[in-house]
């Protein structure tokens, strides 16, 4: 097992990573809890799967647990679903001392974060992220929300957990397509700063994603130190912690523009976002066009989208006024990651609007 910690002081903690931590949930659970009671939230998917284990292993260590099991899906980070779960948990009359615990995905951990944040204004939580993608990016930093339909995580808090738990053994169930998912995450942190790390991943990333367990520790391990840097130097996102949102600025407004369905997951999503962030680089003269041709060819070969999927029209101006609606926009100007290379992207909100127009007009258009 591996530990990573997060230094923020009294409100740091430790992400653990390997395999077998279900089975040890209750025992390191039990150190960071005030009372004795748990109040697990998973998914329809994820419950059949891992909920009886964490529920067994939490007994064995004196902790009462109860559980909540909400729709699987993006759709149900709303209000409705928020509702839902807190009256849930003020049913099961829940105390400030109590612990709650996200047991799924990036959805799972979202809303139950939020819920945490807001129960009783608010009380602890601890991540057990199920998916890749949220092994490496959302269940670390304490981001926690709900979409609404002006966009995506609009509504929400900053909210740390105590612990997170990262099962690697647990990736062995994902769909293919949500490992890829997760992957472009993983992918996002050496594009951002560490270009020997996306090096690493050109030559092991097929291996990842096709199971092998020690380049997804590594690569989870690596993730992980990455965010916590970031967060530690930038809890709330005054600055350099914008830069983890390569790629979402655009995938965002894609997710948007399909009513957050299943037909573009978040990672595919912020996959056609980083070829875009980085091609709008190149086109502004700021990058080398060989980098972003470089990632394009990576996530190819890796089975990624790196293009609009085709099939259905991309209109400019509405994913322009998705991007608009970015909770990042600041006096009106939308900020952006780009980038002057792989491994060296900023912050910036001077993009011309005509040459951002453009880029995605070729895009939509398959060129």
């Amino acid at each position: 097992m591996t530990i990573v910690s997060l230094d923020l002081g009294e409100r740091g903690y430790d992400i653990h990573i390997g395999p077998g931590l279900l089975d040890r949930a209750g025992e390191l659970i039990r150190p960071v809890m005030q009372g004795e009671r748990a109040l697990v939230v998973t998914d329809d998917q994820v419950a059949p799967l891992y909920l009886e284990r964490v529920e067994k292993s939490m007994a064995a260590a004196g902790i009462q647990p109860l559980h909540t099991v909400v729709p699987a899906g993006e759709k149900t980070k709303d209000f409705a679903h928020l509702e839902a779960l807190l009256d849930a948990m003020l049913a099961a009359r829940a105390e400030r001392g109590a612990m709650v615990v996200a047991l799924g995905g990036g959805v799972i951990g979202d809303l139950t974060g939020f819920a945490a944040a807001i129960l009783l204004r608010g009380v602890d939580f601890v991540q057990i992220p199920t998916t890749l993608l949220a092994q490496v990016d959302s269940s670390v930093g304490g981001k926690t929300g709900i979409n609404t339909r002006h966009g995506k995580n609009l509504v929400g808090s900053f909210h740390q957990p105590r612990l997170v738990l990262a099962d690697t053994g647990v990736l062995d169930t994902l769909p293919r397509r949500q490992v890829l998912a997760g992957y472009a995450e993983v992918v996002k942190y050496g594009v951002i700063d560490d270009a020997p790390f996306f090096d690493w991943l050109e030559t092991n990333g097929a291996a990842l994603v096709d199971g092998d367990a020690s380049a997804r520790a590594h690569a989870i391990a690596t993730s992980c130190r990455a965010k916590a840097r970031i967060v530690a130097a930038d809890e709330r996102e005054g600055g350099v912690r914008a830069l983890l949102n390569l790629g979402h600025t655009f995938g965002h407004a894609l997710e948007a523009e399909t009513g957050f369905s299943d037909e573009i997951l978040h990672g595919e999503a912020v996959a056609i976002g980083m070829v875009m962030a980085l091609r709008l680089s190149a086109q502004l003269g700021l990058a080398p066009a060989e980098d972003a041709e470089r990632l394009k060819r990576h996530l190819d070969a890796i089975g990624l989208p790196s293009a609009l999927p085709p099939g259905r029209l991309w209109p400019v101006p509405r994913l322009l006024e998705h991007m608009r609606g970015d909770k990042k926009v600041k006096d009106g100007k939308v900020t952006f990651v780009l980038a002057r290379g792989i491994g060296q992207s900023f912050l910036t909100r001077e993009v011309p609007e005509a040459e951002l127009a453009a880029m995605l007009g070729e895009m939509a258009a398959g060129r």
